[in-house]
């Protein structure tokens, strides 16, 4: 097997945006470089405010949309190899979590009918006795069983509950990856925590690495290995969670930091500091730089390396101070 389960490298995706005469370049992810260890299974967030780029790097992942520059690899075999490239087992190793799962399930449709097709059609069961037992064995281990769920429709339960079904559906192929995008969005407070936590048991149960879109830091810190920070399509800071959460080395980072409510401090409307998006896109130099507090010349007129040090990056030129010392221990 290879070290890294998923390396991007380089990645960037471009969408071009208007009319005919009036159509403009959009760089959504630019230059993006991430990767996962295949030995221990983790679970990696990528944060940041909605449309900064998450879902569509989550999507070149998931090959539903091809990278414009740069490469994918998956234990070690290029996206863009088609030689390589073996769409079954695909499929077997890598699933999605979508954000809606009202919009995930068919109402004309009862939800085991889904986890058979799964097990049945990827040849994971030859058989529908087996399939039967494997469906149960995995619904159980998310709290549910096929006795319950047998012959109902997505109408029949609450949100947190077809979560869990879908869970239990991209968990059938026991794969190496987990795409969840924003799972816990569209489910009720009191259910947000059980879902979170179940991804934490099910990483250790199924040796299953899991990336976690959210904009939600509460829930990334607690359940996060690994943050990523996303900002105008930019991988702008990324390291272990306990690290960026504590010590924030990019001013974004904090500021999204500075936005999560705490109890007995007053709500700052302005924190959020609405930008022009599309001019921030096409910025030459940093693209926060419109936005950023500590914003210099250098800021404006070019855009900065990143930084690296004991296992943290950052895009930025003046890198909070916090950074600085973790590089130096």
């Amino acid at each position: 097997m290879s070290e890294k389960l998923l390396e991007l490298k380089n990645v960037s995706k471009v969408f071009r945006i208007g009319g005919m005469l009036s159509r403009k370049k959009l760089v959504a992810v630019d230059d993006v470089s991430l990767d996962i260890d295949a030995e221990e299974p983790v679970i990696l967030s990528l944060v940041g405010e909605s449309g900064c780029g998450k879902t569509t790097l989550c999507k070149m992942i998931l090959r539903m949309y091809q990278a414009d520059r740069g490469e994918i690899r998956l234990d070690g075999k290029s996206y863009s190899d088609k030689k390589e490239y073996d769409p079954r087992q695909f499929r077997l190793d890598v699933q999605p979590i979508f954000q809606n799962p009202y919009e995930t399930f068919s109402m004309r449709k009862s939800v085991d009918s889904y986890l058979f097709n799964t097990a049945i059609r990827l040849g994971i069961c030859k058989d529908r006795q087996k399939a039967e037992a494997l469906i149960d064995e995995t619904l159980h281990s998310v709290g549910m069983s096929l006795s319950v769920i047998r012959g109902k429709y997505p109408a029949q339960f609450s949100g947190g509950e077809l979560q869990r079904i879908s869970i239990a559906r991209a968990l059938i192929t026991r794969p190496k990856l987990i795409i969840a995008d924003e799972p816990v969005a569209a489910i009720d407070a009191s259910m947000k925590m059980n879902i979170v936590n179940l991804f934490k048991e099910l990483k250790d149960q199924y040796h299953v690495s899991f990336i976690y879109v959210t904009h939600d830091l509460s829930t990334a810190y607690y359940v996060s290995d690994f943050i990523a920070t996303i900002y105008r399509g930019c991988l702008i800071e990324y390291g272990e969670a306990s690290q960026i959460m504590d010590h924030p080395a990019h001013p974004y980072t904090r500021l999204l930091l500075d936005a999560v409510p705490r109890i007995g401090d007053k709500w700052e409307e302005e924190l959020t500091l609405p930008g022009e998006e599309e001019k921030e896109y096409s910025l030459m130099g940093c693209r926060f730089s419109p936005r950023c507090p500590y914003v210099t010349e250098e800021c404006r007129k070019k855009r900065p390396d990143m930084k690296k040090g004991c296992g943290r990056q950052v895009l930025c030129w003046h890198p909070l101070a916090s950074f600085d010392h973790s590089s130096s221990e």
